[in-house]
């Protein structure tokens, strides 16, 4: 292998501009614009099915259609992934997936990431699912806020349909499909009241992307309308369904069918990339190979009829010429005679490319990449209306994208930008850079520099030498990453919510990424190049590459915590990030002298700059000290301060308490934390550093100690130690051996029986427990089968999945004179204001007469849901199952439920 290596002054005098290139990509046309920029990296090696001959077969197949297909869901996991993977992997056709929340509203069944940081994660575990699928990804600004059962409870929640509509709208006018499908019905069927808005909305949207008048702001902007020409709506038969009568669908398509190229169905393929949803409990999905249908029913269309007689169609297309030559066709009355012939010509290099070997197939595919590139610059300077050249402009850089994806596979030729020991830069950081371009190909190449989009010339003074068949060249450069303008120069999400508790809609911070799952890489490094035996391409316009080109992102060459080699895409973050810790603290009214904060700050700067860290605190509260000095001159090196604050003039509500370092003449006051697992991207959550606190009125039982086992991980076991109760931890697999007598509480955390393996084996031990004379909380667990099956309460009832959604629903207090309404606090009907999300979820649908139910509460239109709160006596102690979600209450400071709460842990304590 041969290793070129420029010259010190060329490569510094070059090098100098990488990161500048690299910094000022997002303005370019188009290049770093893409959703797909924005796919994180730590799975950059390619899925095998992308590379090779087949990937080159299946960019082939992409090249030889202009479908366009847009399919609309409420959360990730969603998505009719079978479908999907069907379309854009076996057809061939450009795919885009519109989620409209990140799913940040829903439990995590893997861990402890909660509300927006969890949205993050899901984000990164649906574009990790994408990949498989073959998909393009946006979203839209609302949130799930969680369960809701009625489409109008979740609009109103969203501030009203024309929230997300907006955004539907939008995305359909720059993504122009032929097909838009909505997943669900817009019925009852649905369930959740998310897909029921999910279906209704892509309805609406259909007709209003066409609709000038509809959204008028962004036709100011620069979008066209358009109109898809097809829609279809899903869930016609039901999830799963192997048959659906006539009358209920317009189309069957088999996604167990098997793609040679894929090495199993498209269903099968689509659920290796669903299992990357592991947060939703989707990790060990596997189903056998055989026929799997899809049912689709046309519910409007612009088309004449595309039906057959018995009511049905072969294919979503069916009526849609999407020809390459039908591009040209589309222009109607403004058709141009020299694109029709241009467009056949590309199609026949197309085709020979797919009929020679992978190694003789660059020939046609650089000559269809030229024929589309000057077919673009040539519309683009033409005279065509701006809805039509907009959208013929848009189809012909797509095709070239394809065609030069095509070329590079056809070409083997491979590129690796790696930033030496860091995967996090901060202002004055040095980037080292090691960049790579591989040829394997049987021709010799030419990189390209210079031009309106620089390529990288591996340091290789004009006239540029070629890389040879088979040969590797590289050179390496360090770069400082300069101080930002704005805040927005920094890697992080380009929406927020101000209060994730109460908000349902995002706040975009910048416009320009909306829709996007994040804001694209701000180091991505382009390769261009030519085959030497044709002619150097001339400078083309501004606006577009000339040259065939290679992108790749900018990885971090760095080790984990394990200590094993870690890819990461790398970021630019703030030298400090300061986080107060917890983020959210229930002071008791009672408690008020004194209380510690903890700030912890750390640096991500080698020379970072000495500071100063203080409390901004409500008024009349106070700090010792007034601030503390800050020193943490290397990268990595963290510390934690402690304050002591003192409040005053306590009474029941809410404040914040904010924490702010100042170091080298910048404020510095957000925290930020690194998203990631091994089998997905990266992404960064920022969080401002801020306490909110919680005063609470509560009384609590002196001497009661108290156990909790964790379930799938909840935050009580803090909120408790915060207002006075003494609480241990108790892992699961420690029951066996653990001394239970010294408790006279034990709670189960949420989903215990789920996620505690070793809690179930050692049920009898807790009931035991309790018939001597302890109190055990049970919370609720999804897993209801498993539950029922487990016979774990001391006397027969049926977990069922009865819950109530709307978290004002009123409360009923069945058993007034329990003590557990009097002990230590008295509850009145005023705890049950101010709850957030929901009532409960799983609540028992039948109990033993022993049970006794003490409270009552029903979703508008229902019937009562008695199955709650259930206590009853056994042997000398006090079993207690509860669905109130008090999981999300409690850290959210809901006062009400912090008194009930700390009732049902003093229920064998009060006498």
């Amino acid at each position: 292998m041969h290793t070129a290596k420029a010259a010190s002054s060329p490569v510094e005098s070059r090098s100098t501009l990488l990161l500048t290139v690299f910094l000022l990509s997002l303005s370019i046309a188009g290049f770093a614009q893409s959703p797909q920029t924005a796919k994180s990296i730590s799975y950059l090696d390619p899925l095998p099915q992308d590379t090779g001959s087949a990937g080159l077969k299946q960019e082939l197949r992409k090249l030889q259609t202009t479908g366009r297909l847009m399919m609309v869901v409420a959360h990730p996991d969603d998505e009719d992934g079978g479908l999907l993977t069907l379309e854009s992997r076996g057809k061939g056709v450009q795919t885009l997936l519109l989620t409209l929340t990140r799913g940040e509203g829903g439990q995590n069944k893997t861990g402890d990431t909660f509300s927006d940081e969890l949205g993050i994660l899901r984000t990164l575990e649906l574009l990790a699912s994408d990949r498989y699928y073959g998909v393009e990804q946006r979203f839209t600004r609302v949130a799930d806020f969680g369960y809701s059962k009625t489409p109008e409870e979740t609009f109103q929640k969203w501030g009203g349909h024309d929230v997300p509509l907006q955004d539907m709208v939008r995305v359909i006018r720059e993504f122009r499909p032929d097909v838009l499908i909505a997943r669900f019905s817009g019925t009852d069927r649905d369930g959740h009241g998310h897909h029921q808005a999910s279906a209704i909305l892509t309805k609406e949207a259909f007709r209003a992307a066409a609709d000038p008048s509809r959204f008028p702001e962004q036709i100011k902007e620069g979008l066209q309308p358009w109109q898809p020409k097809k829609l279809y709506i899903g869930n016609v038969c039901g999830f799963g369904a192997s048959t659906c009568p006539d009358e209920n669908y317009t189309v069957k398509l088999n996604t167990g069918e098997e793609d040679p190229l894929l090495g199993m169905s498209y269903f099968q393929f689509a659920i290796e990339g669903l299992r990357h949803q592991t947060s939703q409990g989707l990790a060990d999905l596997k189903f056998p190979s055989g026929p799997r249908f899809a049912f689709y029913k046309l519910v409007d269309s612009v088309l004449p009829n595309t039906k057959d007689a018995s009511g049905h169609e072969k294919d979503l297309f069916d009526g849609i010429d999407t020809s390459l030559p039908g591009l040209s066709a589309k222009l109607g009355n403004d058709n141009i005679r020299w694109l029709a012939s241009k467009l056949r010509q590309i199609r026949d290099d197309v085709d020979e490319a797919e009929k020679t070997p992978m190694d003789e197939a660059a020939e046609p595919l650089l000559d269809a990449f030229n024929q589309l590139n000057s077919a673009a610059i040539r519309i683009n300077n033409g005279s065509l209306r701006a809805a039509k050249k907009n959208a013929l402009v848009d189809a012909l850089n797509t095709k070239e994208a394809q065609a030069n994806s095509a070329l590079n596979l056809a070409l083997d030729i491979s590129a690796e930008a790696v930033a030496v020991g860091t995967g996090a830069a901060s202002p004055g950081d040095e980037v080292n850079l090691r960049v790579r371009f591989r040829n394997g190909s049987r021709y010799d190449l030419r990189t390209s520099y210079g031009g309106p989009l620089p390529g990288l010339d591996l340091g290789i003074a004009p006239p540029h030498l070629p890389v040879r068949p088979g040969e590797e060249y590289s050179t390496e450069s360090s770069d400082p990453v300069p101080k930002p303008r704005v805040v927005s120069f920094y890697t992080r999400p380009y929406w927020h919510r101000q209060n994730p508790e109460t908000d349902s809609v995002n706040t975009i911070d910048q416009t320009r990424f909306q829709t996007l799952p994040f804001a694209p890489s701000l180091f991505r490094e382009k390769v261009a190049y030519v085959m030497s035996h044709h002619p150097t391409p001339q400078n083309g316009p501004s606006w577009r590459m000339p040259w065939p080109w290679l992108s790749v992102p900018l990885i971090a060459d760095t080790r984990g915590e394990d200590g094993k080699p870690e890819k990461l895409e790398v970021a630019i973050v703030p030298p400090f990030s300061v986080a107060l810790e917890p983020s959210e603290q229930v002071l008791p009214v009672a408690d008020g002298k004194e209380t510690t904060i903890k700030v912890g700050v750390s640096s991500n700067l080698t020379g970072a700059p000495a500071g100063t860290l203080h409390l901004d605190l409500p008024a009349g509260w106070r700090a010792e000290p007034d601030s503390l000095k800050v020193t943490l001159p290397k990268r990595g090196d963290q510390q934690d301060f402690t304050f002591k604050v003192f409040p005053a003039n306590l009474k029941e509500g809410r404040s914040e308490i904010r924490a702010v370092l100042d170091a080298g003449g910048t404020k510095y006051a957000e925290g930020y934390t690194l998203v990631t697992r091994a089998d997905l991207g990266s992404a960064y959550y920022f969080a401002p550093a801020v306490q909110r606190v919680s005063i609470v009125d509560v009384k609590v039982p002196k001497d009661l100690k108290v156990g909790y086992v964790m379930g799938a991980g909840d935050d009580i076991p803090t909120v408790l130690q915060q207002i006075g109760m003494n609480v241990a931890l108790i892992p699961a697999d420690k029951l066996p051996t653990e001394n239970l007598a010294r408790y006279g509480t034990i709670i189960l955390g949420v989903r215990a029986y789920d996620t505690q393996k070793d809690l179930v084996a050692n049920n009898q031990k807790l009931l035991n427990f309790v018939s001597n004379g302890g109190t055990l909380i049970v919370q609720n667990n999804n897993s209801i089968g498993d539950f029922n099956s487990g016979h774990f309460t001391p006397y027969p009832a049926d977990l069922g999945r009865a819950r109530v959604s709307v978290e004002e629903a009123p409360v009923q207090i069945l058993a007034p004179d329990d003590q557990v309404f009097h002990y230590p606090n008295e509850i009145s009907q005023k705890d049950f204001d101010g709850w957030v999300q929901e009532r409960g979820l799983y609540f028992m649908d039948k109990w033993d007469d022993h049970f006794k139910p003490l409270l009552s509460c029903h979703d508008p239109n229902e019937p009562d849901q008695k199955g709650g709160l259930l206590i009853t006596k056994y042997g000398k102690g006090t079993y207690i199952y509860t669905g109130y979600a008090f999981f999300r209450q409690l850290p959210a400071g809901v006062p009400g439920a912090i008194r009930l709460f700390v009732n049902l842990v003093s229920a064998g304590a009060g006498h």
